[in-house]
């Protein structure tokens, strides 16, 4: 287990029922969340200041319930790292704080590697990751299919005062995107991915996490250098266990570089004193 233990500008109040109720900066928020299977000491949506709620439908999706006034996007910081905030679609707001675990891991792999790193992050959605390793000195392609998350990630990009750093931001199917750089034989230091469990591509393309994972995998090991310094693939997948990403990396990246592979859960502390996990991740290390 990896905690995110270091945010002021978030922090999550209490959890239950299928639910989390979180501070972001002073938005307070209320959220379904699969992995809270236990009961709430006390109703959430019975809490004071809640600014808005997220309904979720039986038919799939849902809906953001305003309880009271609530800014249409907002900022938080995460040590010198900026990003913007907004309710979205399927309860989102455009960032996922347990994930500044792995920020902080690949600043540091980044500042000690001792040569220019150039990353590839994929499914990179609103640049989380991008702002983190731009902010580390790395070169940076961020790539997802969502033109507006492109946007979004150009915006943190600009709030964390990172506008000259060297970011190219593509909008393509991750997919064909990686099979052209092959082509064009373009190479990577590190590669982050952060693949949806489900998701159908512009042209009805099928993408199903448990059936597509590996093979995408090793595609990317085809723009790897050939000593690489860390390959990043997180899962939401629930159910979805560490060993099975610690088995991918080894017969993929593992088969072609040296180097050491570690898997753990991400978790969130909470004001009730227990950790809410929120996802895996495996990172392969390079020698």
């Amino acid at each position: 287990m990896r905690l995110a233990k270091d945010w002021k500008d978030y922090k999550i109040i209490a959890t239950g029922d299928g639910e989390k109720l979180e501070d972001w900066k002073g938005v307070i928020l209320l959220r379904p969340d699969p992995q809270v299977i236990w009961h709430a000491k006390k109703p959430l949506s019975k809490f004071k200041n809640i600014n808005a709620w997220y309904h979720r439908s039986e038919t799939g999706g849902g809906h953001w319930q305003y309880l009271k006034n609530t800014p249409d996007d907002w900022v938080v910081s995460y040590k010198n790292l900026k990003f913007s905030l907004k309710t979205m679609g399927f309860k989102h707001t455009g960032l996922f704080p347990e994930q500044a675990y792995n920020w902080d891991r690949m600043i540091e792999l980044i500042k000690n590697a001792n040569r220019p790193i150039n990353v590839l992050n994929l499914f990179g959605y609103t640049g989380g990751a991008t702002v983190a390793c731009a902010s580390a000195g790395a070169s940076v392609c961020h790539v997802d299919a969502a033109k507006n998350m492109v946007e979004r990630c150009k915006e943190n990009i600009r709030l964390s005062g990172l506008q000259d750093a060297s970011v190219r931001y593509i909008v393509d199917d991750c997919t064909k995107f990686v099979t052209r750089e092959i082509k064009r034989g373009h190479k990577y230091d590190a590669i982050i991915m952060d693949p949806p469990s489900y998701g159908r591509g512009l042209h009805g393309e099928v993408w199903k996490l448990e059936d597509n994972l590996h093979d995408f995998v090793k595609l990317c090991t085809e723009v790897l250098v050939d000593k690489p310094l860390f390959v990043l693939i997180n899962s939401y997948t629930t159910g979805l266990g560490a060993t099975v990403l610690e088995n991918i990396l080894k017969l993929t990246v593992g088969e072609k570089c040296k180097g050491k592979i570690e898997v753990y859960e991400l978790c969130l502390p909470t004001e009730e004193g227990i950790n809410l996990p929120c996802g895996t991740s495996g990172l392969f290390i390079g020698e």
